[in-house]
């Protein structure tokens, strides 16, 4: 079955009853206990992130105050032995990555086969709205073939006739890792050999057909009677590699890093700090100590704030839920049903503000107690703010 076709569009409509008050109440109820959950939640999220944020922090301080620059990163130094040490030079490996199937060969780190599929696609587009007292969907479904790394279940299709993907494909994606890296003189552990993703698509260009039934075309190995017009069920392979190392084509450049780890042995690998968190970096180029922990602490800002973010988020989400059941009431009433929504929003985005901020700063209060006060009074203000906006009269 090949591209898009006349009947890959159509359109299904469903009706049922506009739920009555009774059945509304029932399905506040069900969102007050997933508010309430949310709202749990992200209390320990907000608590926890400030921890983690602190104890990163001071490791990242710890390192650069103790870290050891290696020189000559050719010879082993024992004098650092047990040490944090620092050194960037070019990636090693002792032999290629080689993938016998399809014949591909290359120095690096690691090498990656990509298999894809030629699969039907549904997208589909719903709009809700009210007729003759009765609540209707209308959902347009549409059809497309596209070139997919996982096997898209058409099972699950509105319409699964002329529209059924294959269930398995007949050639796995997988990735190799070498077995031994080194900067120098010095092994990798496995945990800075996983921070070597640079992966970059290999060009098979110049690659002849490396069986009778594959066609290489552009940058792929086509399994494909027509690669130009493939058929659902039709694969396409890649190769992608990261870390390219000494040894390979001379016309290949060399990646070099820049490594932080626990020296032992011959090998470097992770160190653990006074605050508990381990020290194992890699940045690919050369980079000074200096410049690694300034470029850590920034991730670890930015990680914080995002952590910051999903969590003030998740409370907004639990109150607005949780408090729900008072727009439930009204909403008979078109003009006090949107009064009473925009209050509620405003008291949810107020109450997740105040308990966000209050919850950083108790967070705070073990490692930096004055900062943890300033929070708690903006906090504490913003409920105040709050308050002061509200007419005199109700409280008369």
């Amino acid at each position: 079955m090949k591209g898009k076709g006349k009947d890959d569009e159509h359109t299904t409509l469903k009706s049922e009853k506009t739920p009555g008050f009774l059945e509304r109440l029932s399905d506040t109820a069900g969102g007050m206990l997933v508010g309430l959950l949310a709202f749990s939640l992200s209390f320990y999220l907000l608590f926890t992130n400030e921890g983690r944020a602190v104890k990163t922090a001071a490791s990242l301080d710890e390192g650069l105050s103790i870290v050891v620059p290696l020189g000559n990163i050719h010879t082993l130094n024992h004098q650092h032995e047990a040490n944090l040490v620092h050194l960037s030079g070019a990636l090693r490996t002792s032999k290629p990555l080689y993938d016998p199937n399809y014949g591909i060969s290359i120095h690096c780190v690691k090498l990656k086969r990509q298999v894809e599929m030629y699969q039907w696609i549904e997208y589909e587009e719903s709009r809700e709205y009210e007729e003759n007292g009765e609540k209707k969907t209308e959902t347009r479904y549409n059809y497309n073939t596209e070139w997919r790394s996982e096997v898209v279940s058409s099972k699950h299709f509105d319409r699964e006739i002329a529209h059924r993907n294959p269930s398995a494909m007949a050639v796995d994606s997988f990735t190799a890792v070498a077995s031994d890296v080194q900067v120098g003189a010095y092994y990798l552990s496995k945990g800075l050999v996983e921070k070597v993703t640079n992966f970059k698509q290999m060009s098979l260009s110049q690659t002849g057909n490396p069986h009778a039934d594959v066609t290489a075309l552009g940058d792929y190995f086509y399994h494909s009677a027509d690669p130009k017009n493939p058929e659902v069920g039709d694969l396409r392979i890649s190769f992608w590699y990261a870390g390219v190392s000494l040894g390979g084509s001379p016309s290949q450049p060399v990646d070099s890093v820049s490594v932080i780890g626990k020296q032992k042995g011959g090998e470097v690998g992770p160190y653990k700090t006074k605050s508990g968190d381990e020290l194992e970096i890699l940045h690919l180029g050369t980079h000074t100590a200096q410049e690694m922990f300034e470029a850590e602490h920034a991730s670890n800002n930015v990680k914080t704030w995002a952590l910051r973010a999903s969590g003030w988020m998740m409370m907004f989400v639990g109150i607005s839920l949780m408090i729900r059941i008072f727009y439930t009431l009204v909403d008979w009433f078109p003009v006090l049903r949107d009064l009473v929504s925009l209050g509620l929003k405003i008291f949810a985005l107020c109450l997740s503000t105040s308990l966000s901020l209050l919850t950083i700063a108790a967070g705070w209060f073990f490692y930096r107690p004055l900062f943890a006060l300033l929070l708690s009074g903006i906090a504490i203000g913003i409920i105040v703010l709050a308050r002061s906006r509200v007419p005199q009269k109700k409280y008369q």
